[in-house]
């Protein structure tokens, strides 16, 4: 996934690396580096955490960021470190906030927390799909702050269970929003599981919209953003690399993302 034309600056942390939009740039990774040590710190005294495949009792004075990924984990039945990326991105852009900033946008390998005064466009990228890079979400101010988090089990290096070209679910919690598409990607298999499992998906609390593809096959479902053409002739460009670092905490999730930021895909590390 990938936001469409502000001035966005790269920032690389061991296996983290973000797109961010926002006149406090130092701050914003400076918290994700902080709440990243954090969670280090706990999974050091909770192995569990980082390794299981199903949500875990947390143990005492887990850190807010523990907090909201295992809360995630519960909603959607899988491991807490399927909403890793979105938990991260999301507490850059609240940091921001809490500092006075009227424009923040986090892009973390497919995950997008953002909120701003304008309208941002967040182009969708599939890989070899017939439609890659030619769709795009119109995100309008009143809808933010936001969390689109996108995923797909044919790109990246994380574990996925299903043959999904592209998910995207849209919520105001970016843990949830990234543990849910990682969900919705393990669960889709081919063209007819589309709708069933975006209706299945669909019923956790939080979730706003779901959009998903399946070779020529588009389902979507619930209160999605405006769909519109990407227009952005240079969308490729923008998609996240993942810079493969010496290291820990790899985490149990998939694949790429653009806000004019960047394309949306992705696979799961910290």
């Amino acid at each position: 996934m990938c936001a469409i034309s502000r001035n966005y600056r790269f920032f690389s942390w061991k296996e983290t690396t973000l797109r961010v939009a926002c006149e406090a740039f130092d701050l914003v990774t400076a918290a994700v580096v902080a709440q990243r040590r954090e969670l280090e710190k706990y999974i050091a005294r909770h192995p569990e955490f980082q390794h299981s495949l199903t949500p875990v009792t947390l143990l005492d004075n887990a850190p807010e960021i523990a907090c909201r990924m295992a809360a995630a984990a519960r909603l959607t039945g899988l491991g807490p470190m399927a909403a890793v990326a979105g938990a991260l991105a999301q507490a850059g852009v609240e940091a921001a906030l809490a500092a006075g900033c009227q424009e923040a946008i986090v892009e973390n390998g497919g995950d997008i927390f953002l909120a701003s005064k304008q309208e941002v466009l967040i182009g969708l990228y599939a890989g070899d799909n017939p439609l890659a890079v030619r769709l795009a979400f119109r995100i309008p101010p009143a809808a933010m702050p936001l969390a689109l988090c996108s995923s797909s089990s044919m790109l990246g290096h994380s574990l996925s269970f299903g043959r999904c070209d592209l998910a995207t679910v849209v919520a105001k919690d970016a843990a949830l929003a990234d543990a849910a598409v990682t969900l919705v990607c393990n669960r889709i298999r081919r063209e007819a599981d589309l709708e069933s499992v975006l209706e299945e998906v669909g019923k956790i609390a939080g979730i706003d919209g779901i959009l998903a593809m399946k070779n020529k096959k588009v389902a979507l479902w619930g209160q999605l953003p405006e769909l519109v053409r990407n227009q952005d002739t240079t969308s490729l460009q923008k998609i996240t690399r993942h810079h493969e670092a010496q290291g820990q905490m790899p985490g149990h999730k998939i694949l790429p993302s653009f806000p004019q930021a960047a394309p949306a895909g992705k696979r799961r590390k910290l």
